[in-house]
């Protein structure tokens, strides 16, 4: 985006795609910043999304279910749990339940990376939002939930 294209995006930012736009742009941020972050960590974006989900699970996933959280194919889980079990961050285990599907967790070893992504996620995102005052981070929590909630309905 050109800076002509961010001066029109502020010009018309209550158009639906000048505000696409912004939050697309916001995000992209979040996600360098992350990169950048998780790099010295051994882990990509895309394998520390996948660490998120499976800390935040009540137990194991079955790889299905997490490619499927994930809003991924199940080729692309293997592979991004190929990689996170080759660095002894998660395990996989035959489900008890049905010995055709694998179950994942992670490991002592991934949680404690999991807790350093948290702080690096955390410092990407405090420099970016630095900016905006409390109330404006509120402010901005609700009409992002709003519209994501929304859209989760449809």
């Amino acid at each position: 985006m050109t800076t002509a294209d961010v001066r029109g995006a502020r010009a018309d930012a209550g158009s639906a795609a000048a505000l696409a736009e912004l939050v697309t742009r916001a995000s992209w941020r979040l996600r360098r910043g992350a990169a950048k972050e998780l790099a010295p960590l051994g882990v990509t974006f895309g394998q520390a999304r996948v660490m998120r989900v499976l800390a935040g699970a009540p137990e194991p996933m079955r790889m299905a279910d997490l490619a499927a959280r994930l809003e991924i194919v199940p080729r692309s889980a293997t592979t991004m749990i190929d990689g996170l079990e080759a660095a002894g961050l998660v395990a996989r285990a035959p489900d008890p339940q049905d010995r055709r599907c694998l179950l994942v967790t992670p490991t002592t070893a991934g949680r404690a990376v999991l807790e350093r992504m948290d702080r690096a996620r955390r410092a990407t995102a405090d420099e970016l939002f630095a900016p905006l005052s409390s109330a404006e981070r509120g402010q901005l929590a609700h009409l992002l939930r709003t519209v994501s909630d929304e859209a989760e309905k449809r």
